[in-house]
């Protein structure tokens, strides 16, 4: 195609190379088409499409520009039957007509592609921390090894997808609705984040009841006194672990002294117990009596009359 070297169309031209707007030529790639942009102020580029406007404007806007049209439909059927008789009437110089003309070079036009072209918008986005960029007040995963680079973000309607460099490195079913939403893929975390997208609450539970009661209560208060519960699996991956440095049974006996504190016993709480070895003491302990021959001061030591000590 020649068109005019729109603005809009053709970001630069130098004498070396014609910079095309991005969805411009992914537009063209999608019709496997080839834009050439006239050169500017050289409408001789495209002498022939130059002309045949002029000629459309005499043969079908200047034959109907006295008549009145009351709706858009009406104004378009007259414009298509102009139009039919300007294809078919026969050429001055030579023989036959655009219509014939069209008919001969049809066979050669390539069909068109399965899927018309999805118009896409570009954006350049930051990789975060986090491993996610933000992209219209919403949140996309990208590989960790990325952070801190820069990506470009093309956006349909429904498919959102990242390059880096010219090569894409990922891309989300586009969210919409409500703001901060994440779409997170857990092959983009670091190895050490996606050892706990495998754990979830009945997860924990499970594990915790093959312990004990006790051990099973106090999970039970990781999961739930959080806002969101994915926020209590690092302390009950924790504590669980206290079973593979003690013991189960030392565990569950941990648990339980803890619960007899509080309703709701910490981490640092439990462990503090095992490191103590309070958790060997029972309640059957007995406290050792004071010795026969201690200093005791007796009775007469109250009433007065001698600080003596019997």
């Amino acid at each position: 195609m020649v068109p005019d070297n729109l603005k809009t169309g053709v970001i630069k031209v130098t004498k070396s190379e014609t910079i095309l707007n991005r969805i411009y030529q992914e537009m063209a790639q999608h019709y496997d088409t080839a834009v050439i942009p006239a050169r500017v102020k050289t409408p001789k580029d495209k002498a022939t499409v130059e002309g045949s406007v002029g000629i459309i404007s005499n043969w079908i806007l200047a034959a109907i520009r006295n008549q009145q049209f009351l709706s858009l439909r009406e104004l378009n059927l007259v414009i298509q039957q102009k139009l039919h008789n300007f294809n078919h009437k026969p050429f001055q110089k030579k023989d036959g007509s655009r219509a014939t003309l069209f008919a001969e070079e049809r066979m050669f036009l390539q069909a068109l592609p399965e899927k018309p072209y999805e118009f896409a918008a570009w954006k350049i986005a930051t990789v975060q921390y986090n491993y996610h960029i933000s992209v219209d007040s919403q949140s996309y995963s990208v590989p960790f090894e990325y952070i801190k680079r820069k990506v470009d973000v093309r956006l349909t309607k429904n498919i959102i997808e990242v390059f880096c460099d010219g090569d894409r490195i990922c891309s989300h079913i586009r969210l919409h609705g409500r703001a901060n939403q994440y779409s997170t893929q857990e092959v983009h975390m670091p190895p050490n984040h996606q050892k706990y997208m495998q754990w979830n609450g009945e997860r924990f539970r499970s594990w915790a009841a093959k312990i004990g009661t006790s051990t099973a209560a106090v999970i039970e208060v990781f999961l739930t006194t959080n806002k969101v519960e994915q926020q209590g699996y690092k302390a009950c991956m924790a504590l669980l672990k206290l079973a593979d440095k003690f013991t189960p049974e030392r565990l569950e006996a941990a648990c339980t002294k803890a619960l007899s504190y509080t309703p709701r016993p910490s981490y640092k709480s439990i462990s503090t117990i095992l490191n103590a070895g309070q958790d060997k003491l029972t309640s059957n302990t007995t406290v050792s009596k004071p010795s026969a021959q201690g200093f005791v001061r007796g009775a007469e030591y109250y009433k007065g009359g001698t600080n003596d000590v019997e």
